[in-house]
């Protein structure tokens, strides 16, 4: 006999690996930039389900996607040709900036960070790593060297990789990290987890020089911060800045999980072998991307977006006097910290009680992270949750 809903909580608790801490909200149907709960009511997701959702939750050309490939055929391996793979990696040659015309499709960021640093090293015949604090680049173990806070790294410390690690933005701390055996610089150029901090352009263009002068490759991590979160297809556009190797994931199947690493076509390609994945680069999952990135680009949302995450900042930023909880406020496009002068946990909870789920970025940090597709009076709700949250 199937569980009632009441139940189904229940069975997760029971069930469960524990590493989730979980809110008391059972999600059961999304739209747009709406998800609706068990009992029927309505919430903002200020969440993209953890940045996933770009464009919002069940969006007609992906559902069309997916539905007419999943009565084709869902998985063919990497072993055999297939449209689809073909026609994506045309679509992000076509998107991504200077020569990055080399890809390899995983299923998760964390797993294009882990391809990364195979990639790096394989081409560059070294083993050196530069990482910065309050990175964060997933918990699998390769991905963990690179992750900054101690509480993910502890338990396994012993399992990983050394990593050269300096401060965020500290350039004269990069050059002198960054040397003949470094395989490797990793870097988010909007950090997300960590807090919401920006990179400014003179460390990421100072970093683009520093790796031309020693032969090491720059990795840019543009799982959560890429595809239009900041209104660039990559936040390191803004800068000017292109990587030698580029990791994407999130949103870029468009709710499915998929992962990226792409780099540079005269880098060369990894030997045969060398890496693999059994899901990657299904039939299924290319056209949900494909739909995605088709959306993004032909309706004009990443332009949209980037106006709308300035509108957003220029509100938040005219209330930041009557709100004496926020400390700062930090971000670009659509993904805005507030850095609170307490603990951020009391205002997620009673934002969701306003019907606004965010996220943390730390202890102290909300992180908004609302679909692109984001309308301005989905906006002003947020606003107005928030005002009464903070106020």
């Amino acid at each position: 006999m199937v569980a009632q809903l009441p139940d189904l909580r229940a069975l997760e608790d029971q069930h469960g690996s524990g590493a989730y801490a979980k809110r008391p909200l059972s999600i059961v149907r999304g739209m747009g930039c709406t998800v609706w709960d068990d009992a029927g009511n309505a919430y903002l997701d200020a969440t993209s389900g953890m940045g996933v959702a770009l464009l919002g939750h069940a969006h007609p050309a992906i559902i069309a996607a997916i539905s007419a490939q999943a009565a084709q055929v869902i998985t063919v391996p990497e072993a055999f040709y297939t449209p689809l793979r073909a026609q994506l990696y045309a679509t992000l040659r076509e998107i991504l900036p200077g020569e990055i015309g080399r890809f390899f499709l995983c299923n998760s960021g964390a797993e294009a960070i882990e391809g990364a640093m195979k990639v790096a090293r394989l081409l560059t015949g070294r083993e050196g790593l530069v990482a910065t604090r309050r990175a964060f680049h997933g918990r699998t173990l390769g991905a963990l060297a690179l992750t900054a806070n101690e509480k993910y790294r502890a338990p396994f410390a012993d399992w990983l990789p050394l990593v050269r690690r300096i401060n965020f933005n500290d350039l004269p701390a990069a050059r002198a990290a960054i040397d003949g055996s470094t395989a490797a610089v990793v870097v988010e150029p909007l950090q997300g987890e960590g807090g919401v901090h920006e990179s400014s352009a003179e460390f990421l263009r100072g970093l683009r020089e520093r790796c031309d002068e020693t032969g090491a490759l720059l990795v840019v991590d543009e799982i959560q911060s890429g595809l239009g979160r900041t209104g660039y297809w990559l936040a390191c556009e803004a800068a000017g800045v292109v990587p030698d190797i580029v990791c994407l994931g999130k949103g870029l199947g468009g709710g499915l999980p998929i992962g990226l690493v792409a780099w540079r076509s005269s880098l060369g390609r990894i030997p045969r072998g060398s890496h693999g994945s059994t899901f990657g680069g299904n039939p299924l999952v290319c056209a949900a991307a494909l739909a995605t990135l088709h959306t993004l680009r032909d309706e004009g949302i990443l332009l949209a977006a980037r106006e709308r995450g300035a509108w957003l900042r220029e509100q938040l930023e005219a209330r930041r006097g009557d709100w004496p909880l926020v400390r700062a406020l930090r971000g670009r496009g659509l993904l805005i910290g507030l850095e609170l002068r307490g603990r951020v946990t009391p205002v997620l909870r009673a934002l969701q009680e306003q019907g606004v789920l965010a996220l943390p970025a730390g202890q102290t940090v909300l992180r908004l992270l609302p679909p692109l597709i984001l309308q301005p009076e989905e906006a002003e709700r947020l606003i107005a949750a928030l005002d009464a949250v903070l106020r």
